[in-house]
């Protein structure tokens, strides 16, 4: 009884996979890259090199929930760090002047972004194009501005100190790399999954339609500015989650979430969920997530790591000369040409199926 019982278990979950993620290309490459990236810690890479990783995939959140916001409605944003900013310092004051626990500061952190995106959207939604790409980058610049004013809130350069979710005698300092690991990417799928989700729902459909014909769409009887405002709440909601994590994890919350340097070039973190979108595939959700992990293998992994006896103006001219001809190969993004492929692949097999049906 017992055996026939887990069989149909079996059976049902097999023909769920098969129906919703085997023929649907974009979730199954989103499988076979969760598998892989599950995977990293066992595939001989040091215990004390997963950090990159684990920014990945913090940087990822961040990045899909910026295609949510331009790949989707088009509201472009230089300045995207903000939120990953607020959701670190958030956490971190709360726990420096009220000692809260991670588990209450990381909620009201992520409150605080999404009340963040709200006040900062409304005014922003009135520009458009560059000149809200402008008004976006103005934002992180000047609350660094604003916390080196007060440094003796907000400890100017150096930041707040947080304490870290994973300390022993939970898990030891040897093993805690790995246990941060697989929390953010456990944090990185469930996000994805949420964004996924509202991207293909009614309100998602949407955000294309404003995307596509905003006049259109006004037209029609929708409220545009209503739904615009919408995606830059919930894209500050999940920027702002993954900041209160990065904070927790790495044990600090400073400027460098709103202005950082990389190990190649000096670039703000509201560059890298662009540059990681264009590679991936912008407007697609899953693309980002390739893209982080390709900037983030070449530029801390590789370039800092495994060849970083080279000079450095050799590795930002190798870098960048890797990035442009990625771009210029796929402009489309990796990921998104890759899912064209499998889409191709799959269609002479649904005419088989059908004239083996007629037949």
């Amino acid at each position: 009884m017992v055996t026939n019982t887990i069989i149909r278990y079996v059976k049902k979950a097999y023909t769920d996979f098969a129906t919703h993620v085997y023929d649907v290309p974009p979730r199954m490459l989103a499988f076979l890259i969760l598998i892989i990236i599950a995977n990293l810690p066992f595939m001989g890479i040091p215990t004390n090199r997963l950090g990159v990783f684990t920014t990945a995939n913090l940087i990822a959140i961040l990045a899909v929930s910026w295609d949510l916001l331009v790949g989707r409605t088009g509201q472009i944003s230089l300045g995207h760090a903000l939120f990953y900013g607020v959701g670190a310092y958030a956490t971190a004051l709360l726990y420096k002047y009220f000692s809260w626990p991670w588990w209450t500061t990381i909620p009201l952190s992520i409150i605080i972004g999404l009340g963040v995106a709200l006040i900062i959207g409304i005014p922003c939604l009135r520009f458009k194009g560059p000149y809200l790409a402008l008004v976006t980058m103005a934002f992180p610049l000047a609350i660094v501005g604003f916390f080196y004013y007060y440094r003796d809130i907000f400890r100017g350069e150096t930041g707040l100190s947080v304490k870290q979710i994973f300390t022993p005698p939970i898990v030891s300092y040897s093993q805690r790399p790995i246990a941060n690991y697989y929390l953010s990417l456990a944090l990185l799928t469930i996000s994805s999954i949420i964004i996924y989700k509202i991207a293909t729902s009614k309100t998602g459909i949407v955000f294309v339609s404003i995307l596509d014909d905003e006049l259109g769409s006004k037209a029609c009887g929708i409220n545009t500015t209503k739904y615009k405002l919408l995606s830059f709440a919930i894209s500050g909601l999940f920027g702002s989650l993954a900041g209160a994590f990065a904070a927790h994890l790495t044990g600090s919350a400073n400027p460098r979430y709103f202005i950082e340097k990389t190990a190649l070039i000096p670039t703000e973190y509201s560059l890298v969920p662009i540059i990681a979108t264009i590679l991936g595939g912008i407007g697609t959700i899953y693309g980002p997530i390739v893209g982080v992990y390709i900037y983030y293998t070449l530029n801390g992994y590789i370039f800092e790591y495994v060849i970083s006896g080279v000079d450095q103006p050799t590795r930002i001219l190798v870098f960048m000369a890797i990035i442009i001809f990625l771009i210029i190969k796929w402009p489309r993004g990796i990921a998104r040409t890759i899912v064209e492929k499998l889409e191709d692949l799959q269609e002479p097999r649904e005419v088989e199926e059908i004239l083996k049906e007629k037949g």
